[in-house]
C-alpha cells in the first residue's frame, strides 16, 4: 500500500528533527523557520502530532530536562522517519521537477519564461 501524502507540519516536523533530537518549544520555532512562516504549530498541536508520529514509529521520545524550572521532553527521529522524510523528500522533488516541465512545454511562452 502507497504512502498517504505527507502534511506540510508533518513534513517540517520531521525535517527539525533530522539534524537531532529537539524539545517542544524548539520544534515549533524551527518549524515556523524552516518553512519561512508558513507552519505555526501551537504546543497542543505539535504534542497531538509527536505522539501520532511516535505511534507510527517515525519519532521517539528522547528523554526529559529541567531548565529554569520547567520541563522539557525531547524528541529524535527514528531510522524510519529519517527514511520516510526521505521518501517525501524524493517525491516533492519529483512532483515539483514534473510541474517545471509542463510549465516549459506551456504554449504561449518564450523559451520557458513565464508571464
Amino acid at each position: 500500500m502507497p504512502e498517504i501524502d505527507m502534511r506540510e507540519p508533518t513534513f517540517w516536523v520531521l525535517t527539525a528533527l533530522a539534524s537531532g533530537r529537539r524539545h517542544g518549544y524548539a520544534l515549533i520555532s524551527e518549524t515556523s523557520s524552516l518553512s519561512q512562516g508558513r507552519v505555526n504549530l501551537k504546543a497542543t498541536t505539535l504534542y497531538a502530532a509527536l505522539e501520532r508520529l511516535e505511534k507510527q514509529g517515525l519519532v521517539i521520545a528522547d528523554g526529559d530536562e529541567r531548565v529554569a524550572g520547567r520541563l522539557r521532553r525531547y524528541f529524535r527521529l527514528t531510522d524510519i522517519g529519517a527514511q520516510r522524510l526521505q521518501q517525501e523528500a524524493a517525491r516533492m522533488e519529483s512532483n515539483a521537477q514534473q510541474a517545471r516541465e509542463r510549465l516549459r512545454l506551456r504554449p504561449g511562452t518564450a523559451r520557458g519564461v513565464i508571464a
